[in-house]
């Protein structure tokens, strides 16, 4: 099961962790492809060997390609890496059933719920005024309140909102949402019990047992070994080796779940997690791995338009795109970034689609490697592998890393335009794929628009009425809605919104219990104690308490 970490990491791994894709637990190569896999192994080794000698060197022209940092092929199927700090995290999870029994309340804990100091407590939030935050909560309200029509007339007023961030209050709510994963609740009222009840598949219920402590270790609701955190996480995953027997678990979808499970919970979490895979990732998760080994091979040819000098040294030391994109991609950057970046990167991916993660990955390649500047200190194989997995705090912040994926100049043709080059390369080299996923769909407008009707009507219930003196939904922010910096979405894909006045129904806010914290009432979706006058708070809202 031995993975790899991808990021922070001192030294190369031993060439023994450089196993291919799906090795781990028995099974095969698959997809990658035997004999190119045992190649990238074998030089995997010698760059570990130089790298110890502090001379390693370029293959030349026509060699293999030498695996870089980001992940190996160890394993990827069932074994990613341990989370950071694996020896410490058992002995935190030895706590025992919730943290707050141990004395885990009495240590310092921050917004995101991660120990101060750990690793996912890095990157503070960038505060937002209160009076602003309390607008944005208002706007968003008004959209979920109306989402069909907000969907169908104001896609755009949407995603611009997404790029300033989903008010922490709302995310969850606002992410299922965006994901459909609202709409396939409800047209499966029962289906998440029905298979919570269901026993399992042996197969995957050991799999998935192991790699609960290592999901974010440092976080409240994960901390505790047999805590509601990891109790929640173990349903939903075995749920979904039920829903999709013939896909099973996949180790990288534990982060995606956990994610999910801090914002929602468990039967909300299992259908956003189904979106996820299914719409928006299709075959990440697959045995095979072809659709990560596909968005490797178009990810590596978008660089060489964004950043020539990045794609240039990339090739010339035949470091493999598999190798620093897969834990990037397929854990959709929960285990890269600090911890609000990824949050804002997540509102983005729901409304926008994979064409964000490529984003994240074209612009952290481009600001990592991409002027000979910084190339003067990754002049071979290890040095650039030590650069990848240890990536300049600056360029992952997130003011400065939301602002570069916004701008970066990469649209959906672009990426389905390369798919099909690249796919039409792979059955030429390699025959027709094994994996028969369905098609991608770029964002939460695709998704609403293949969903075949009618469309339940996505209202929340039950609701709190605003006080007459709160600020309309649409009134003048102390921002302007444009971010700066020009987007170059196609405009096709993105219609402007109508030139209409909001809807002056009845607006909503959830109860307001501290400053800048909300507990929303959206289907016992709030992470409070439960809203004023509303009685004790359900079984699933008391897995979700409000740090005080």
């Amino acid at each position: 099961m031995g993975g790899r970490r991808c990021q922070g990491r001192p030294r190369a791994p031993p060439p023994a962790l450089w196993r291919p894709m799906g090795a781990a637990r028995g099974r095969g190569v698959g997809g990658v492809g035997g004999g190119r896999a045992a190649e990238v192994a074998e030089v995997a080794a010698e760059a570990e060997a130089a790298g110890a000698a502090g001379m390693a060197k370029s293959r030349g022209e026509n060699g293999p390609r030498a695996p870089a940092a980001g992940g190996s092929l160890s394993g990827t199927r069932e074994s990613l890496a341990p989370g950071p700090d694996a020896a410490a995290a058992d002995e935190l999870s030895s706590l025992g059933s919730d943290s707050e029994a141990n004395g885990f309340a009495e240590r310092r804990i921050d917004k995101f719920g991660f120990i101060v100091g750990s690793q996912g407590a890095e990157g503070a939030l960038e505060e937002v005024p209160l009076e602003v935050l309390r607008q944005r909560e208002s706007k968003w309200l008004d959209m979920l309140n109306n989402w069909d029509k907000w969907m169908a007339k104001k896609h755009k007023k949407i995603r611009l909102r997404c790029q300033k961030g989903i008010p922490p209050s709302l995310r969850g709510r606002a992410w299922q949402y965006l994901s459909g994963g609202k709409v396939k609740l409800q047209q499966n009222p029962g289906k998440f019990d029905e298979l919570d009840m269901s026993p399992g598949n042996p197969k995957w219920l050991d799999v998935i047992e192991r790699d609960l402590h290592r999901q974010f270790p440092f976080h409240e609701m994960f901390v505790s070994r047999g805590g509601h955190g990891q109790q929640d996480l173990f349903r939903v995953l075995k749920a979904y080796t039920l829903y999709r027997p013939e896909e099973g678990y996949c180790q990288a979808q534990a982060p995606i779940a956990a994610v999910l499970l801090m914002h929602m919970p468990a039967e909300h979490a299992f259908w956003c997690l189904v979106q996820i895979c299914e719409k928006y990732l299709p075959g990440y998760y697959s045995e095979k791995l072809e659709a990560i080994q596909l968005d490797g091979e178009i990810l590596f040819s978008l660089l060489q338009k964004v950043s020539p000098v990045a794609h240039k040294h990339l090739s010339q030391q035949k470091i493999d795109p598999l190798l620093y994109m897969t834990e990037w991609f397929m854990c959709a950057f929960s285990r890269t970034l600090p911890w609000s970046s990824v949050l804002r990167v997540w509102d983005m991916f729901f409304c926008e689609g994979v064409k964000i993660i490529f984003r994240v990955g074209l612009v952290l390649l481009k600001h990592a490697l991409g002027s000979p500047e910084k190339l003067k200190a990754c002049q071979g194989q290890y040095e650039t592998i030590e650069r990848l997995r240890s990536l300049s705090p600056k360029i992952m912040q997130e003011a400065f890393l939301v602002q570069e994926v916004v701008e970066l100049p990469v649209t959906e043709r672009q990426i389905e335009r390369e798919h099909l080059i690249q796919l039409r390369r792979w059955q030429e080299t390699r025959g027709e794929l094994q994996c028969h996923s369905p098609p991608r769909l770029h964002g939460a407008k695709a998704i609403l628009e293949a969903e075949p009707g009618p469309w339940p009507t996505l209202q929340p219930s039950p609701s709190i009425r605003l006080p007459p003196d709160a600020p309309l939904p649409g009134s003048k922010d102390e921002e302007t809605e444009e971010l700066s910096g020009k987007d170059e979405a196609d405009p096709d894909l993105y219609p402007e919104p109508l030139n209409t006045s909001p809807d002056k129904g009845d607006r909503t806010l959830p109860s307001r219990t501290h400053a800048g914290t909300m507990v929303t009432t959206d289907d016992q979706q709030g992470r409070g104690q439960g809203a004023p006058g509303r009685g004790p708070p359900s079984a699933e809202e008391a897995a979700f308490p409000v740090k005080q």
